[in-house]
Formats: structure tokens, C-alpha cells, sequence
């Protein structure tokens, strides 16, 4: 491959993850100030999925510099998976242009997918030829290696070592571009501690909503259960009622027949001490 060409490429696969890492801040800073300040509201809101999409997006993001970053600020391989960057900036575009995304699992699954095999290959397979191309890893051997036994000999051993100075400047600069490695892994470390922090707050808060407005169900439903007792105890009574009337009436019909039926029982001896007197 030529020379030049193969840094140009690099130079953009770099140039490409800074740029993708930028347009999702910008996307994610535009879905936050649309959005409410109460957790609780934004579970409703119309862009509730577009802010889950992109939260996971920025998690994907953020293991992604921790794998090759690292790598990356020593000069020492380019950000490799340009696949993955062009399927972040597809799901950018997707939730900027879309009003009702699918969900985040749908929509973040070749995501997941072709980034978890990236990062796996890039840890087992490009990682250990790295870790040997790193500065200062022949001079750890040497000088950190096997502690000498002190006298004479060890003074003599690190008056040899340090007596040459070409090599020695070698080393030195050697360790020096490795301490500035390593204090950019570092501070892109703490950084990423800092933010996976704030998510844990943020998780945390969400928990306490959650359990607040379960609290705030179980009373409307102990509310609503009393209410329905009493409605219940109220049909009771009213059913009573009207089975008592039913009954008082039906009564009330029933004794003018048997009052008749008294009179003509009565009458029916006079009527025939009647007839006998005729006779």
C-alpha cells in the first residue's frame, strides 16, 4: 500500500470518529433543550425515544474511545472500524429526520452488533502486536525488570547503562513520549469516569421517580378500592329497598281478594236461613 495514501486514509477514519463524537453532542444538545426538566414528564414526551436512542448511542461511544483511542493518541494505529462510524452517523440521521423513532433496541442493533465484534477483534488480535510497538517497552525490561542487588556491581550496572549517551537520549525520549501516553489515557479516563458518574446520578434519580410515583399509584388505588366498597354497600341497600316494596305490594293486592271472599262467607248463612223461611 502506498505510504502516503495509507496516512491519508487513517487520517480520515480519525478526522471521521472526532466528527461522529461532535454531530451527537450537537444532536443530543438540541433533544435536551426540547425536552422537559421533570424526569417524569419526558417519559411522555414525543421525544423520549429520540433521547434513549441517543443516550445509548454516547454509551457506545464512550467504550469505543476507551478501546482505540488510546492506541490512537500514541501514534500507533488509526481508528480502524470505519463500518461502525458510518452506522453511528446512519442512526444520527435516522432520529434527526424521524418524529416516532422505533424503539432503541431496533434501532441500535447493527450498532451494537458490528461494534462488539470490532472492539473484540481489536483486543485480541491488534492489541498484543501493539502493546510491543509501544515506546518504552524495551527499556521497562531493562530498567524496571529485575530489581539489582545493591554494591558495587549494581552501581557499575547503571553507570554503563547511562554511560552512552546516544542511547540513553533514545530512552529518555522513549519514556517520555510513554508518560504522555499514558497522561492522556489518563485524563480521557477520568474524564469517562466523570460522565459514566453523572449517569449513575441520573439512573438514581429516575429509581426515586419511580419509586414516588408508585407510592402515588398504590394510594389512588387503595382510594379507589374504598370508593368501590362504598358503592357496592350503597347498591346493597338499594336492591333491599326495592325488594322490600315489591313485596309490601304484592301483600296490599292480595287482601282486598281475601276481605270478598270474608264478606261472602258471612253472607251465606243469612241467605239460606232466608230461603228457609219462605219455604
Amino acid at each position: 500500500v502506498c505510504k502516503r495514501m495509507d496516512l491519508v486514509c487513517q487520517r480520515m477514519l480519525n478526522q471521521g470518529f472526532l466528527k461522529v463524537e461532535r454531530y451527537h453532542s450537537l444532536c443530543q444538545k438540541q433533544v435536551k433543550a426540547q425536552l422537559p426538566r421533570r424526569e417524569s414528564e419526558r417519559r411522555n414526551h414525543s421525544l423520549a425515544r429520540h433521547a434513549d436512542i441517543l443516550a445509548a448511542v454516547e454509551t457506545r461511544l464512550s467504550l469505543l474511545n476507551m478501546t482505540f483511542m488510546k492506541y490512537v493518541d500514541s501514534n500507533l494505529c488509526c481508528f480502524i472500524p470505519g463500518k461502525v462510524i458510518d452506522e453511528i452517523y446512519r442512526v444520527l440521521r435516522y432520529v434527526n429526520s424521524t418524529r416516532a423513532p422505533q424503539r432503541a433496541h431496533e434501532v441500535l442493533q447493527e450498532l451494537r452488533d458490528i461494534s462488539s465484534m470490532a472492539m473484540e477483534y481489536f483486543d485480541e488480535k491488534i492489541v498484543p502486536i501493539l502493546k510491543r510497538k509501544m515506546p518504552g517497552s524495551d527499556v521497562s525490561g531493562r530498567l524496571i525488570g529485575t530489581a539489582p542487588v545493591p554494591g558495587p556491581s549494581a552501581a557499575l550496572t547503571t553507570m554503563q547503562l547511562f554511560s552512552k549517551q546516544n542511547p540513553s537520549r533514545q530512552e529518555v525520549t522513549k519514556l517520555q513520549q510513554q508518560v504522555k501516553a499514558n497522561g492522556t489515557g489518563l485524563t480521557a479516563l477520568k474524564r469517562e469516569i466523570s460522565e459514566l458518574r453523572i449517569k449513575v446520578q441520573e439512573q438514581q434519580k429516575q429509581l426515586q421517580d419511580q419509586d414516588q410515583k408508585l407510592l402515588e399509584q398504590t394510594q389512588i388505588i387503595g382510594e379507589q378500592n374504598a370508593r368501590l366498597a362504598e358503592l357496592e354497600r350503597k347498591l346493597r341497600e338499594v336492591m333491599e329497598s326495592t325488594v322490600g316494596n315489591s313485596s309490601g305490594s304484592g301483600s296490599n293486592e292480595q287482601s282486598p281478594r281475601k276481605r270478598r271472599k270474608a264478606v261472602e262467607s258471612t253472607d251465606c248463612p243469612r241467605k239460606s236461613k232466608r230461603l228457609r223461611n219462605r219455604k
